[in-house]
């Protein structure tokens, strides 16, 4: 049984990156927009992140080096400076949007405005940070995500044409009438979700917060190739039941409580309860990887003693940094700025800074001083260097399109 539950740390970096606040509405938005005319967008980025989060489990398991500490002593100082500055200012604007998405769930299920809950959700994420287990984290909030399941039973029931739905996973171009950079400009956000830098820091780190080693290079797979197929599954299926109930009534998906339409129209309130449930997981997820991403990022570029194992004492920076970013995403939030416009400028920031965290992994996954016969194989190297092309169009695209199409208006 502890074997199966080893697997929650990848589902928990899946669920926290294919489905925080704002995703979970541009899945949504694009379903009532696209129906699932994006889905190839998922599949590509489940690909991707499955190939670099392996990569940097492997490296985890043999080398014990986290990615952060490969991405500084691989690009030099001053290239990990600027790529630090830029995960930490995306993963920080993440971070306060799960917090603001942790109290628009709050707000849906006890009808008090959300600005109300937010301060107390940051201090009860802070405490449970403080107090609770790695392990216990990551198996509670990676498991009861998975609630989010519910989406997918919601389509089953509501019986929908089921070739209409096929037909459009099977297109991979903007459906009639669509402007072409505006269907772009949401496939670059998708994909970006899917590789978000944070995923692969907090799957290293909590690889080495585990102890991997080489004897667990099989369950270190399983991770990576079970956990983000779910989250991708699980992000694919808000899309689709936004393509069943909402595309055919030109209905638009601009908030939480329009995501949650198809569920309630499937199941009623039983439905929504369980909804409700499962993005207040998920989302409490995303905040403490995000929360803990900071740490590491920092910790690991200045040289400093980190880990949630690790007491006050020993790790004092790490987790001052932890508290003030959940206090700086705090701030954030309390000026009522909307959680998921933060978001979607965040993955647009994610897509610029992919190619700085990702080469220096695929440089180390094929350093044999590092992994000895654990180095890349040539079916491991061919999609590593595919995905990289991919991560780099995305990243050169990424704000032009962000500013022509007055993100995706």
């Amino acid at each position: 049984m502890k074997k199966y539950l080893g697997l929650s740390l990848g589902i928990l970096a899946a669920v926290g990156g294919f489905l925080d606040m704002g995703d979970i509405v541009t899945n949504a938005a694009i379903g009532a927009r696209y129906g699932l005319g994006l889905a190839w967008v998922v599949l590509l980025g489940v690909i991707g992140i499955c190939a670099y989060a392996e990569m940097s489990g492997r490296i985890v398991a043999v080398a014990g080096r986290p990615v952060y500490d490969l991405v500084r002593e691989r690009l030099g100082p001053r290239a990990a400076l600027l790529n630090l500055i830029a995960s930490l200012l995306v993963t920080i604007l993440t971070l306060a949007a799960q917090i603001g998405g942790v109290a628009v769930v709050i707000e849906l299920a006890s009808g008090v405005p959300h600005v109300v809950w937010v301060a107390p959700v940051a201090i009860g994420l802070w405490i449970v940070m403080w107090r609770v287990k790695f392990e216990k984290i990551e198996q509670v909030l990676g498991l009861a995500g998975l609630a989010v399941a519910v989406f997918a039973v919601s389509i089953w029931w509501l019986d929908p044409d089921w070739s209409a739905l096929a037909g459009q996973a099977a297109g991979i171009t903007p459906p009639a009438g669509e402007p072409v950079p505006t269907y772009f400009y949401y496939a670059i956000t998708l994909f970006a979700a899917a590789m978000t830098p944070y995923e692969v820091f907090f799957l290293s780190s909590g690889g080495v917060e585990e102890r991997w080693s080489a004897k667990d290079l099989r369950m270190q797979r399983a991770t990576a190739l079970i956990g983000f197929p779910v989250g991708g599954l699980l992000a694919l299926s808000i899309a689709a039941a936004a393509a069943v109930v909402m595309l055919p009534l030109g209905m638009d998906a601009q908030s939480l409580g329009q995501v949650v339409l198809p569920v309630g129209l499937a199941f009623g309130m039983a439905g929504m309860i369980v909804v409700l449930f499962g993005f207040f997981a998920v989302l409490v997820g995303a905040a403490f990887e995000t929360a803990m991403s900071c740490g590491y990022m920092l910790s690991q570029y200045f040289g400093w003693p980190w880990g949630k194992r690790l007491p006050p004492k020993r790790a004092a920076r790490f987790h001052a940094v932890v508290a003030g970013s959940v206090l700086i995403a705090l701030l954030i939030v309390q000026t009522g700025v909307d959680p998921v416009m933060v978001t979607e400028v965040a993955l647009v920031g994610a897509a610029v800074a992919l190619p700085l965290t990702y080469l220096p992994v695929l440089i180390v996954a094929n350093d044999r001083q590092y992994l000895g016969d654990h180095v890349n194989g040539r079916f491991s190297n061919a999609v590593g260097l595919v995905m990289m092309v991919v991560v780099l169009v995305a990243a050169i695209a990424a704000i032009p399109l962000m500013i022509t199409t007055g993100m995706g208006a």
